[in-house]
């Protein structure tokens, strides 16, 4: 079942009901301002941290769902309406919503009123804009009522939702409304420890305003039933000022339009920084009046200091300019167009388009700026940036903002030890590491040789090896980048245990298999509990990553011309592959630990939990074992255990009861989460492995069964948004099999990029150019990619040989012809420096564009 479709022409989903099965959002924002809005407006904003920079509330887990958000009511005679639906949730005559990227666009009708409302975060704005426009469809004169409505969070999210002896009595406001417009200026806590405010500003002169919770909606009525809308009109009705308790901004204004007629009003919700010593703009003395047209909190028995508005003002002045928004609007456009064109594909299915040309690359994106910190699954209090996650999603934007994907490099390593290891997470405010959380999740560091390698293959910018990073934040520590990722490298040689495998410490990329925990108490965190340094678990994910990212560093030493620290990282890569054959192998696939006890995890005497998918991805990968074909008959017991209709589960058998020695993973239901889910974030491991297995076809089939795009009909089933991935999907031991949790933050969307980008259409950022290997579907006779790599357009046109190949020599779908500009070059097919065949397009000139003219077989 649907509930819209998508207009890949706009790069829009369209939605057509406000009944999603689960609130279906989006986000504003690129850099610094965020919001994320649903179908139905509701959603909240935050500034660069959405646990310390909170702007508006939103309440998780509510009755109804999704309540809170930006919210404008309509009030027609008796009827009082929302252009989203929520939170009235009036019946609409018609509904639209059309999630854009960065943008959202509302249109709905009602009794001859047509609403159309367009939120954004303009470019370089600290600020949403929100363009309401009301039309009148019928031939008689309408008088209408409107009113805005956003609830000030009082900044810290934590602090807002528990601490409530303090917080219902400092809640401060101030309120302009002229002939220029109108404004609520949120002021808590402005007048001593912070340098900021928000606000929400009108382009109208508001007849009457509300700026307490309590006397526009009334203490008992619901959102959806505001007593301010009840009873006389706006110009009539009497103003409320926030002294405590809830600050709100509702600007409301009466008016009337005649038949056919259209009115825009512009409002703008805001943020605000100034330096300390420019706090104020002006004070107003004890006793004194205030001017005409201005209110503010207090009863002025002591000085009055008001807030400086002069960079509101300038936002304010910008959006009171005709066409302000729709330049705005066009703005943003031409910034999205721009990135996206670095990739673009045409292959013979429309889902595969959308995916790689718009929706998997704005996702991307998305995790760029908040990695796993603000969802409708992630409240945005506590978990920051996380240390591997961003390693991981720098892979599937780094195209995109190389030179944003450089500075946030530099940041993760800031957060790393002296000894190699590192904080698993950072705030984003700060840049500082977690220290509830802390470090000894051992894989951490090998992500960062991963992000490095791949945006210097990126970019070309081998100075960013020698940039000076100091170790946990600490100046006098500060170190070359490059000497961090020897550090990472060194963190799992100096930390391996009784089988020469790596220490797993308190977990590796599953953050639920703590080996070292021994959890009782139902209050402890399955990842603080324990002894994060225990010396037998080990990780057979780590040994197969390490694998993985060692061949990476040895590459960046030798073009360093570090030939001593080459042998060494390709000496200690040899070493933990023979670790891994000889402690590691179960006979059909890789063990995934052993725990500590020293007994094995994932292993065919397990009674349950006997296979697992990470160390058959990750080891399959880095092939490990490849010339005794383990990773071959790895992927075959992946597929025999662990393929469903949904994706690969992340386990089986499931776990049916708690296992002290195994943590968080054996806590969930069957079928759920990481006990036997359909973890997404891992699905891509397997594919990329089979990739180079070259069994393309599997590739594909396992691609389009997480694919939201190819999940559009499924909707009633998987629940969440068919255009960006989850983390999550229900396994087949949960009753809900194919439903998904926890979409658009997750690594899911940076590892099918590289999937669908780099294996599939086959293009690959190289250190001397873009080597090209496609393995393409067996039923795809034709493809177009175009692709800028280091200022250069390269346009690559495919299809499929007409000439018979020998069955079985090379696989379908690979490269056997190529021509660059015309003239032939070598095709590799020996299998020696990469399995599958493969050439490397030679790097032009800036600003030149290149045309490849490819055949596969």
């Amino acid at each position: 079942m649907k509930y819209g479709f998508f207009d890949d022409s706009a790069r829009e989903y369209v939605i057509t009901t406000p009944r999603t099965p689960f609130p279906w959002i989006n986000y504003l924002g690129n850099d610094g301002f965020f919001g994320l809005v649903s179908n139905t407006a509701g959603g909240y904003s935050f500034y660069r941290d959405a646990t310390y920079r909170r702007i508006t509330r939103y309440r998780y887990n509510n009755i109804p769902t999704d309540e809170g958000g930006r919210y404008y009511f309509i009030k027609d005679g008796d009827t009082v309406w929302n252009p989203g639906w929520a939170p009235s949730r009036t019946e609409l005559d018609s509904y639209e919503c059309r999630h854009g990227l960065g943008y959202t666009r509302i249109s709905s009708a009602k009794n001859g009123i047509e609403a159309q409302l367009t939120l954004l975060v303009p470019l370089e704005t600290k600020a949403e804009v929100h363009a309401l426009r009301l039309t009148n469809t019928t031939n008689t004169p309408r008088t209408l009522g409107l009113a805005s409505f956003a609830e000030f969070a009082l900044w810290n999210a934590q602090d807002d939702t528990t601490n409530f002896q303090r917080n219902l009595s400092t809640g401060e406001v101030e309120v302009e409304v002229n002939g220029q417009g109108s404004a609520v200026y949120h002021r808590t806590e402005y007048r001593e420890r912070r340098n900021h405010y928000s606000y929400l500003w009108a382009n109208f002169q508001a007849d009457s305003f509300d700026t307490d919770r309590a006397s526009f909606v009334g203490q008992y009525n619901h959102l959806g039933d505001p007593q301010a809308l009840a009873g006389q009109g706006f110009g009539e009705k009497k103003s409320s000022v926030a002294n405590g308790w809830s600050p709100i901004a509702s600007l409301q204004k009466e008016l009337t339009l005649k038949p056919g007629e259209s009115r825009d009003f512009v409002f703008v919700l805001g943020y605000v920084e100034v330096p300390e010593a420019e706090k104020f703009e002006s004070t107003i003395p004890a006793g004194q009046t205030l001017p005409e047209g201005f209110w503010m909190s207090g009863l002025g028995t002591t000085d009055r200091h008001l807030v400086n508005k002069a960079p509101a003002r300038e936002v304010q002045n910008r959006f009171s300019q005709d066409g302000s928004v729709q330049k705005a609007f066009d703005e943003l456009a031409a910034f999205w167009k721009g990135l996206l064109e670095t990739y673009q594909a045409t292959t013979p299915e429309e889902q595969t388009n959308r995916m790689v040309n718009i929706w998997n690359q704005y996702q991307c994106m998305v995790t760029y700026n908040l990695a796993r910190s603000a969802s409708y699954f992630e409240s945005g209090i506590g978990r920051g940036l996380g240390f591997r996650d961003t390693n991981q999603d720098l892979l599937g934007f780094v195209h995109q903002i190389p030179q944003r994907a450089r500075e946030r490099i530099l940041d993760v390593a800031a957060t790393q030890f002296e000894d190699g290891g590192c904080y698993h997470q950072f705030q984003p405010l700060t840049k500082k590491g977690n220290n509830a959380i802390g470090g000894n999740f051992h894989d951490d560091p090998l992500w960062l040789i991963l992000s490095v390698s791949a945006y210097v293959k990126e970019t070309g910018d081998w100075s960013i090896l020698d940039e000076s990073v100091p170790f946990d934040h600490k100046p006098e520590t500060a170190a070359p980048l490059f000497d961090h990722l020897v550090r990472s490298w060194e963190h799992v040689i100096n930390n391996r245990g009784p089988h020469d495998l790596p220490l797993i410490g308190r977990a590796d990329w599953n953050d639920c298999l703590n080996l070292n925990c021994f959890s009782k108490e139902p209050n402890e965190s399955f990842q603080t509990t324990g002894d994060g340094t225990g010396k037998v678990a080990e990780s057979l994910f780590i040994a197969g990553l390490f694998c993985y990212a060692a061949p990476e560093l040895e590459e960046l030493a030798k073009r360093r011309g570090d030939t001593t620290l080459a042998d060494q990282v390709a000496e200690s890569r040899t070493a933990m592959e023979k670790a891994i054959e000889a402690s590691g192998w179960d006979g059909q696939w890789f063990l995934r630990a052993y725990d500590a006890q020293g007994n094995p995890v994932g292993s065919r005497q397990n009674k349950e939990g006997k296979i697992f998918i990470e160390s058959q991805g990750i080891c399959g990968m880095a092939r490990v074992g490849a010339e005794s074909k383990y990773p071959r008959q790895a992927l075959d017991s992946v597929r025999a255990w662990l393929n469903t209709p949904y994706g690969i589960v992340l386990q089986q058998p499931a776990y049916s009861q708690y296992y002290l020695e195994l943590g968080e993973i054996s806590t969930y239901p069957p079928g759920y989460k990481e006990n036997a889910g359909i973890f997404c974030h891992n699905n891509p491991w397997i594919m990329i492995a089979e990739a180079l297995e070259g069994r393309g076809d599997r590739v594909f089939e396992y691609y389009k069964a997480i694919c939201p795009a190819y999940l559009e009909d499924q909707s009633e089933i998987r629940k969440l948004e068919p255009y960006v991935y989850a983390q999550m999907v229900a396994g087949k031991d949960a009753p809900s099999h194919g439903e998904a949790k926890n979409s658009w933050l997750t690594g899911t969307a940076a590892w099918n990029f590289v999937v669908v980008s780099q294996h599939i259409l086959g293009v690959q950022p190289h250190f001397d150019g873009l080597r090209f290997a496609p393995i393409l579907p067996s039923h795809w006779n034709s493809t177009s990619i175009s692709r800028v790599f280091r200022g250069v357009r390269y346009n690559i046109s495919v299809t499929k040989a007409k000439t018979s190949w020998e069955s079985g020599k090379t696989p379908t779908g690979t490269l056997c012809s190529l021509t660059v500009d015309g003239k032939s070059l070598a095709v590799d097919d020996s299998g020696e420096q990469y399995p599958l065949p493969w050439a490397l397009l030679p790097l032009g000139k800036e600003g030149q564009t290149v045309e490849v003219v490819a055949e596969v077989r």
